[in-house]
């Protein structure tokens, strides 16, 4: 997965403070998440796309915030241009794909509300609580 745990620090209730330094690999990766949100990376090679113009999630919204290259977000058909400092938001049900069209790695990084994903990457039904707890 490229990425590095650390197990947190005590939050003044008691709980664990989840926290992870993030190494952009390849592809989708989902990296932290809790039952009421996730974060994933998403790293594409230039010409190669994530999702497809169909494709949508029922249950969640998605954030997308560009850190680094170039591409085009599509969302329902309409075409939406992505570099660096590019914060998007794709509400639940919209069809969307992001496509890289640069010539160097696209990276970003997708906040989920609530989790869209397994902490294997497998998309949850529409409406079902997250296993967003990925490690």
């Amino acid at each position: 997965m490229n990425l590095l745990y650390s197990p947190g620090v005590l939050t003044g209730d008691g709980k664990r403070m989840k926290r992870k330094l993030l190494r952009f690999g390849k592809g989708f990766n989902v990296v932290l998440g809790t039952r009421r949100s996730q974060a994933a990376q998403i790293v594409l090679e230039p010409g190669k796309a994530e999702g497809n113009p169909q494709n949508r999630h029922e249950g969640a919204d998605q954030w997308l915030f560009v850190l680094s290259g170039t591409g085009v977000a599509t969302i329902n058909g309409r075409r939406h241009p992505l570099r660096a400092m590019t914060l998007l938001l794709i509400e639940h049900g919209d069809r969307h794909e992001i496509r890289n069209t640069g010539r160097g790695l696209l990276r970003t990084l997708n906040f989920y509300v609530p989790p869209a994903y397994t902490s294997e990457g497998d998309e949850l039904p529409a409406g079902k609580p997250g296993e967003g707890d990925a490690r």
